[in-house]
């Protein structure tokens, strides 16, 4: 019926315009009467039309973004899907960690160029406060990638009382003798000294941290108050990585409802980022010598998000290994540094309990722990530089990001790194 009606109201215009009349009547249909001038009538037609491309252009920007968000969310939970099913003999392993970081470089890096894509949402209530306080967590981030740093700094002492151990008792040639066992003896004596907390060995890492970017020039970085504030140049002797720990978890809660609206859903994965930060920063605490170590913080997050599963599962593991080590003092959750420890007491209690000539078996279960001590050397040997370039990128990601963020905001970073 309306394409009859459209095609008489033509014949009509166009019988108009021979007799030149200045309007036209709509004629009226069955459902409808009413008249339009042409005028009107033709910004209706094209009034239609803009709303119609504006809506389609604004729906495609809607479903690209949200194919965007809903792309990030699914590649965080294959990377921590992947990490924590791994299995014992890899779990919280040198490999194992470098594997964590790299997830998190991978995630930091598809975060930055979320808030590329929608920098125009950077600086609009509420994501403004939001990513303001992703962007402090950040900050204080830095000072755990510095302390790490000094934690596989310690670990590079404790390869030189190794060796001591190797040159001692590693020759296969030579009879071993009761001075071999006495050098090999303090070696190992200076190596479990080493290993104490930095509290109790009096530690000079503390002191005489450098960070990962430019040298102090004798400004004062970071004057502002707080638990341990020095942000990224230096820990001081108080600082400590469980305050740091519970400082970035503190107010860490999932967004309302109306917060993932108004902000076009990108209040999700500020709230994954800072989720993944969290546990990954939490982890590197547990795994490397660190000063103040402490792992008791409050890790929960809702089950609807898909790479809550995964995540919690790592957590969960993590804490579980932990209460296992806690109970001997571990330095650390990393795998070799457990190798290191059990080996380590157990040649001591072989040296001591030694007596000479050596018995056949004596000599055979010397040899044996010495073999495994020098594996596991040989693991940091070969994965101790790797790792430190990864925390020193870790380090140097989230400095870029938040560099950028902050410039979105129009916030000058008073950061010197």
């Amino acid at each position: 019926m309306i394409s009859v009606v459209l095609v008489r109201f033509i014949e009509d215009l166009e019988g108009a315009f021979a007799e030149g009349c200045d309007s036209v009547t709509m004629p009226s249909t069955e459902n409808q009467g009413f008249s339009l001038s042409f005028s009107s009538f033709g910004r209706s037609i094209f009034g239609v039309g803009q709303e119609q491309v504006h809506s389609v252009e604004a729906s495609n920007e809607s479903d690209s973004c949200n194919l965007e968000l809903g792309s990030f969310q699914k590649r965080v939970t294959d990377r921590f899907q992947d990490l924590s099913v791994a299995s014992d003999e890899q779990f919280l392993s040198i490999d194992w960690i470098q594997k964590l970081l790299g997830a998190f470089i991978c995630c930091q890096e598809e975060f930055r160029a979320i808030l590329l894509n929608n920098k125009e949402q950077v600086t609009k209530p509420p994501f403004d406060r939001m990513i303001s306080e992703f962007f402090e967590r950040s900050v204080k981030a830095l000072d755990i990638c510095n302390a790490s740093r000094d934690g596989i700094e310690k670990i590079r002492t404790w390869q030189k009382h190794l060796e001591i151990v190797f040159c001692a008792l590693g020759s296969s040639k030579r009879a071993l003798t009761e001075g071999h066992f006495r050098r090999a003896r303090k070696a190992l004596m200076d190596l479990a000294l080493a290993m104490l907390d930095e509290k109790e060995s009096g530690s000079v890492f503390s002191q005489r941290n450098r960070s990962f970017g430019r040298h102090n020039s004798g400004k004062d970085h970071h004057s502002s108050s707080g638990h341990s504030r020095s942000h990224s140049w230096s820990v001081s002797r108080s600082w400590s990585a469980a305050k740091q720990l519970h400082s970035i978890a503190n107010n860490l809660v999932p967004p309302r409802a109306a917060e993932v609206a108004a902000t076009s859903g990108l209040a999700t994965p500020v709230y994954t980022m800072n989720c993944i930060l969290l546990i990954v920063l939490w982890t590197l605490v547990a795994a490397i010598p660190c000063q103040d170590r402490g792992l008791n913080i409050h890790f929960s997050v809702p089950r609807q998000l898909s790479w809550s599963t995964p995540v919690t599962s790592l957590h969960e593991r993590i804490t579980e290994e932990s209460k296992k080590r806690e109970r001997r003092n571990s330095n650390g959750l990393l795998k070799e540094i457990y190798q290191v420890e059990i080996s380590s007491r157990r040649l001591t209690d072989l040296i001591d309990s030694a007596q000479f000539p050596l018995a056949d078996d004596q000599k055979t279960e010397v040899e044996r722990n010495v073999m495994e001590l020098m594996r596991v050397c040989e693991a940091f040997r070969n994965g101790s530089d790797p790792l430190e370039r990864q925390v020193r990128e870790v380090f140097q990601k989230i400095m870029a990001c938040r560099t950028e963020g902050l410039d979105y905001l129009g916030t000058p970073s008073h950061t010197e790194q």
